[in-house]
């Protein structure tokens, strides 16, 4: 059964009393864990491993587990978590929760640990799956070859319907996934994939070469695994083929594997847009020294910037004696013009992540922020200059009207743009973060509004 935080919380105390027991009763654990998803022992597990006291009654509960069950409740906890228990574990309990799991976390898990680790564990292994995993572990991290699974369903060419399904029920009980199959020639070229469904209807002594979807979509072992997951969500797949320079099929992405990379880069594109650097743990578990570097840098760097500002201002400290009412609309405009610049250099890069946008785009989308950023920077002009009428009179209004549209302009396509300079100069454009975009339009705000303050302002005077 599901549950929701307060029944979590709840049965970690049960957890935490019962091992707390000089006897606890094993049985009744085991069969109240036996109602729980694996997915919420995880978390479960996770928050007791966050606390040292309690890991070793995180262990206590995984033994209570199936060698199957355990592998699965293992491969829900963080990276971090995973090594505290197998840290724990003898080698024997380590190469089991190992061979029970999935073929993607099991090359995950074996990554984390120390070399000497590695080199005991693959000695005990079987041949077949030590190569596996070693092929598995081997690819580079941020990768389709990195997440994907080598627990797919293969049929031969030539077969019959009747021979394939009996193949998919010999290798049904370890395959990620039995909906999607994929048929290979003799050197285990991808030349075609069908559904299960497709298979399950089909005359039972018709080939499956005749039936199968010859134009497969598939992607390079070597590919991004962001391109992997916006494949995935593009053509709604329930798993994407993987090979390798031959056309040999070598692994399979998964949908849920795709989500979770998606998730990833989001987080990521997230966290540089204000300005921090990746982190490599959750924001609740991350340790205060690295989440106080990951944020210093462009903080301190910003600070630095935004002097532009002040001598901008100290620059036009006549034009701001002659006329103090200027200072009231000083934080109302450049923050307007931030504001509106940060929309645009966000719409860009989610555009850019997505796919949906591209450097080819770049002109269209410079026509269409034109009219966009001019319509909202006539609006806000409108809404704010009767106040510059009662705040300074009409030569006020006009210059405070004149300087919102030109800073919003300026703000808009500046956002828009900037992310397209950065992939120019292959930078992640999701560094045209907010804290940039508004502390490049701070400093230009204050010019632009002074100028333009300025030139009216002697104008009228004379």
């Amino acid at each position: 059964m599901s549950l929701n935080d307060e029944a979590l919380e709840t049965l970690k105390t049960e957890l935490l009393d019962a091992f707390n027991d000089e006897a606890p009763n094993k049985d009744a654990l085991t069969e109240r864990l036996s109602e729980i998803r694996s997915a919420d022992i995880g978390e479960i597990l996770e928050e007791m491993i966050e606390e040292d006291e309690a890991l070793n009654t995180a262990i206590g509960v995984l033994n209570l587990l199936s060698d199957e069950r355990s592998a699965n409740v293992l491969g829900y906890l963080p990276g971090d978590s995973q090594l505290e228990v197998v840290g724990k574990l003898p080698d024997g309990q380590v190469l089991t929760l190992l061979e029970e799991m999935s073929s993607d976390e099991r090359a995950d898990l074996f990554n984390l640990l120390d070399e000497d680790r590695r080199e005991a564990l693959l000695r005990r292994m079987a041949h077949r799956e030590r190569e596996d995993l070693k092929r598995l572990a081997s690819y580079e991290e941020g990768t389709a070859g990195a997440i994907m699974t080598s627990d797919y369903v293969a049929i031969a060419s030539g077969m019959t319907v009747s021979q394939a399904l009996m193949r998919v029920r010999q290798t049904a009980p370890d395959a990620e996934t039995v909906y999607q199959l994929y048929i290979l020639a003799s050197d285990g070229q991808l030349i075609g994939t069908m559904s299960l469904r497709q298979l399950m209807v089909a005359r039972p002594g018709a080939l499956v070469d005749d039936i199968m979807i010859k134009d497969v979509i598939s992607t390079m072992v070597d590919e991004a695994q962001e391109e992997v997951a916006r494949v995935v969500a593009r053509y709604d797949l329930i798993a994407l083929p993987v090979i390798d320079a031959d056309n040999r099929m070598v692994g399979i992405v998964t949908h849920d594997d795709a989500m979770d990379v998606a998730e990833s880069e989001a987080t990521e594109d997230f966290h540089k847009g204000m300005s921090i650097g990746a982190l490599e743990d959750g924001v609740s578990r991350v340790p205060l020294w690295s989440l106080y570097r990951k944020r210093v840098m462009w903080l301190v760097l910003l600070v630095f910037a935004n002097l532009f500002s002040g001598a901008g201002i100290a620059y036009f400290e006549d034009t701001i004696a002659a006329e103090v009412a200027l200072v009231f609309f000083l934080p109302l405009l450049i923050g307007s013009g931030g504001n509106a610049g940060a929309q645009a250099a966000t719409l860009m890069v989610r555009g850019m992540a997505t796919g949906d946008v591209g450097v080819k785009d770049w002109s269209k989308l410079l026509g269409r922020e034109l009219l966009v950023a001019g319509s909202l920077g006539l609006t806000m002009a409108l809404a704010v200059a009767p106040i510059g009428v009662m705040r300074g009179g009409e030569a006020v209004a006009m210059v405070v009207s004149l300087s919102m549209v030109t800073i919003v302009l300026f703000g808009s396509l500046l956002g828009m743009c900037l992310p397209f300079v950065l992939e120019r100069f292959k930078i992640d454009p999701a560094t045209a973060s907010a804290p940039l975009v508004t502390t490049l339009i701070d400093a230009s705000g204050v010019v632009i509004y002074f100028s333009i303050a300025s030139a009216i302002l002697t104008s009228v005077a004379t």
